[in-house]
């Protein structure tokens, strides 16, 4: 099997077989489709601005702190702690300053591209602005977990003026940048800020709760809408389905309404246009042969009362034995155009009284037929059922003498099987055994009166049932004719059809 065909066969198999699943199907991965390459564009346009815009205000602080590390470097060592105790009562600072003994160790954060990228960033500006820096601690943190001092105080244990204009604490805590020197005293300079965006570890994530909701709720829009639109579109194809299907089981069908798109209601109108004339195509077609079946049996009989006043027997009985080749002929045509689509309403129907029957009346015949009972019923129209079963029946006496008949279960349907014991078909003679007036040399050889016309009604009426017809050559010799009929129940039958005691049906 080639790529294509493989591939052809895949999407048979994943796609829906309706029209209107399919092309929701197709609408609904056009716009998966889109939405996850805008998605991709937009997120790594995103994390570029985000990534861009980390680097700039990484730099901004780290010359910022360069300035305040200076001036503290600068001061005599007495005069240090009474700087920073100034820029606390004075406020409007950028950094909350402290001086300690050790570096504090931090809880930082873990796991973020941006605040890795800003302590990149952060350290590589420091070390440029201040290349003798020979100890630098830089981290983020939260202000829950921010140690300020070595003897373990907390920022939220400070003093509220100290750090209010400076650092983030409540309601919405923003991560805090925390940078560690040693200076030349030996002691370490505390320095604590907020980046120029307080929430730009925020900025990069593509994936945050509110945007998501937000693809989310666009996408559940655009996906009804399509939804939406693809059934208006498809609603009338499938009245159009409808309505084709029942004109070909010969129910009678509404009018379909010129409503919709323009090539819907072309459609539409070709279709009611068609339907006229193969209506009316129909009906001349019945009332020709009623017409023919009327005309030609009379002179049949005329000619058959005529022949009883010849004198030579034998030229009385080739006439007789004509005049009933062509009166079969007649009868035959009749059936082939009309007995395949009875009039009559489907009815649920109990195989074992209508097999039943049917194999008694067989019995009585002298034919040898097996058949066991199962207890199944199968929704049909009765006397159409019954003719079908009977032309296989018929043929399988005729040309295999002894017959088994069986009705089994399968997952949808109901299988009738008709086995006999003759010689089988040849594998290149079943393509045409459907075909009117189509016989094997065996069988005119046993059945000389047929007219090969019962295997073409019984197809008929069994595909107007919505059922298969299946030949095949049994392993052990002679034919197999399986009726597949689909286990569907009429909700509005009130009673069973079976046979009455003459074989017929009540």
């Amino acid at each position: 099997m080639s790529s294509l065909s493989f591939s052809q066969a895949l999407l048979q198999r994943i796609l829906p077989q309706s029209l209107l699943g399919r092309l929701t199907v197709v609408m609904v991965a056009g716009v998966m489709l889109t939405q996850v390459v805008g998605n991709a564009f937009w997120t790594s346009q995103v994390r570029k601005e985000s990534e861009a815009e980390t680097k700039a205000s990484s730099q901004h602080v780290a010359r910022s702190a360069a300035s305040t590390m200076r001036y503290f470097f600068g001061l005599p060592s007495n005069y240090r702690p009474l700087t920073i105790q100034l820029f606390r009562e004075m406020g409007g600072t950028r950094f909350f300053v402290n001086i300690n003994q050790q570096p504090v160790k931090l809880r930082e954060m873990t796991d973020n591209r941006l605040t890795t990228l800003a302590v990149q960033q952060i350290q590589t500006s420091l070390k440029e602005e201040l290349p003798k820096l020979s100890k630098l601690r830089v981290g983020f943190a939260w202000p829950a977990d921010l140690v300020v001092s070595d003897d373990g105080s907390l920022i939220s244990e400070v003093p509220e003026k100290w750090v209010q204009h400076i650092l983030i604490t409540e309601p919405n805590p923003a991560p805090i940048l925390v940078l560690q020197t040693e200076m030349d005293d030996g002691r370490w300079l505390y320095m604590a800020t907020l980046m120029p965006n307080p929430y730009f570890f925020k900025s990069g994530d593509p994936f945050s709760s509110d945007r998501v909701l937000l693809q989310a709720m666009s996408l559940a829009a655009v996906l009804v809408l399509s939804i939406l639109v693809v059934r208006w579109t498809t609603r009338p194809l499938a009245a159009l389905s409808d309505a084709a299907q029942a004109f070909g089981k010969g129910e009678h069908a509404p009018p379909l309404p010129e409503t919709g798109s323009r090539e819907f209601v072309k459609t539409a109108r070709a279709f009611g246009e068609m339907r006229e004339r193969i209506q009316k195509y129909i009906d001349d077609r019945e009332r020709l042969f009623v017409s023919i079946s009327h005309d030609l049996r009379t002179p049949i009989v005329r000619l058959k009362l005529r022949t009883e006043l010849l004198d030579d027997d034998a030229v009385r009985a080739e006439f007789h034995d004509d005049l009933d080749e062509l009166d079969m002929m007649v009868k035959g045509a009749l059936q082939c155009v009309k007995d395949s689509d009875i009039y009559e309403n489907p009815t649920e129907i109990r195989l074992d009284a209508l097999l039943g029957r049917m194999v008694k009346g067989a019995h009585l015949a002298g034919h040898e037929i097996s058949f066991k009972e199962s207890g199944l019923t199968v929704f049909a129209k009765p006397l159409a059922l019954k003719r079908a079963v009977g032309n296989l029946l018929d043929n399988a006496i005729h040309y295999g003498k002894q017959v088994e008949i069986s009705v089994s279960e399968q997952a949808e349907r109901i299988a009738i099987e008709i086995r006999d014991h003759g010689p089988g078909v040849p594998e290149d003679a079943f393509a045409s055994l459907f075909e009117p007036y189509v016989r094997l040399e065996y069988g005119r050889h046993q059945n000389a009166a047929g007219m090969g016309l019962g295997l073409g009604i019984t197809r008929s009426i069994v595909q107007a049932h919505e059922g298969e017809l299946h030949l095949k050559n049994h392993p052990e010799g002679g034919l197999i004719a399986s009726i597949l009929l689909p286990k569907r129940q009429d909700p509005l039958t009130s009673h069973t059809i079976q046979p009455d005691a003459a074989g017929g049906l009540s």
